[in-house]
């Protein structure tokens, strides 16, 4: 049997104590879980000790959880059982170590893949780990915040109508993405404020590739024109988006958690809920500024274009 490991660390500025009350109480869990974000309808039991509890959903799946272990304010072990889309079976842990104001909290996975796919291996090694990290990013904010300020909304098919546009294209690490991604929106401000009087759509990106084994990632961030000018600058492009029929996700909340959101689309894709076509590439559309609203008010459309 192919075996994965996983770990992912956060810091989380709390107390121990407060850490490790949260994570041994799974009536907590569906507030921040990876997971049952992507699927709100997934039933969930939490057993009354809330040492125990099982989920059973159409696109997470069917499985359950049990707390094996604690060490008071500093590590769970727990058995973690999925029966579908497969059986398997897996040893997960949390460990909590202070750290500054705060905690370093590490999240461990200890698991083995059906035989059959072990070429699998490094792409799940790679999926489940960007889990965890949108899983801690969703925890420090529980914890911290009270509530984590990620929601889906499912908006279902309709026509996009399409557009022009003059873009800004761009290949890099997964990590630099932030950086890369504010710096060139930052030429297509600087392209809209030198065109006074043209007029303008949507600001939104074009996502080419991911490779999750490599983490790198191709796109195009893009501003939406009329018609486009024969006086690109350097390092722009231009192109088009044609007309048609997507099924879009919504995300409301800071950017960091669009994860959510792609990880929703591509398991609907894989589950064929919408039958998706590669000749147009998906997109985001940031429907407001982030300058006129707070984080938690921003607005992105994710397009897939479907068939």
């Amino acid at each position: 049997m192919p075996k994965i490991n996983i770990s992912r660390s956060k810091h989380i500025d709390a107390s121990p104590e407060k850490i490790f009350s949260i994570l041994s109480d799974f009536n907590h869990w569906p507030a921040w879980s990876p997971w049952l974000i992507m699927e709100p309808e997934t039933k969930v039991t939490v057993r009354e000790d809330s040492k125990y509890y099982e989920w059973k959903g159409s696109r997470i799946g069917e499985g359950n959880m049990t707390i094996t272990d604690e060490v008071e304010n500093e590590s769970i072990n727990y058995d973690l059982m999925f029966l579908t889309p497969w059986k398997s079976e897996s040893k997960v842990r949390f460990v909590i170590k202070p750290s500054g104001s705060g905690c370093e909290v590490t999240w461990f996975m200890d698991g083995s893949l059906p035989f059959f796919m072990f070429w699998m291996k490094k792409m799940m090694e790679s999926f489940v780990g960007m889990d965890y990290e949108r899983g801690l990013n969703l925890l420090k904010e529980y914890i911290e915040d009270g509530a984590v300020k990620s929601k889906l909304e499912f908006k279902g098919e309709s026509n996009y109508p399409g557009t022009h546009y003059v873009g800004v294209k761009t290949t890099c690490a997964m990590d630099e993405m932030g950086d890369k991604m504010t710096a060139d929106l930052g030429k297509l401000h600087d392209y809209k404020s030198s065109h006074e009087g043209s007029s303008f759509g949507d600001v939104f990106s074009i996502y080419h590739k991911w490779d999750m084994v490599k983490r790198r990632v191709s796109y195009t961030s893009c501003l939406g024109v009329e018609k486009i000018s024969g006086d690109l600058p350097n390092g722009m492009i231009a192109g088009e988006v044609p007309a048609t029929k997507v099924y879009t996700l919504r995300h409301v909340g800071p950017y960091e958690h669009l994860g959510n959101a792609w990880s929703t689309l591509n398991a609907m894709q894989r589950g064929k809920e919408f039958k998706h076509t590669k000749s147009i590439h998906p997109f985001e559309i940031y429907v407001n500024d982030p300058q006129e609203v707070s984080s938690e008010e921003l607005i992105t459309d994710i397009h897939f274009p479907v068939k």
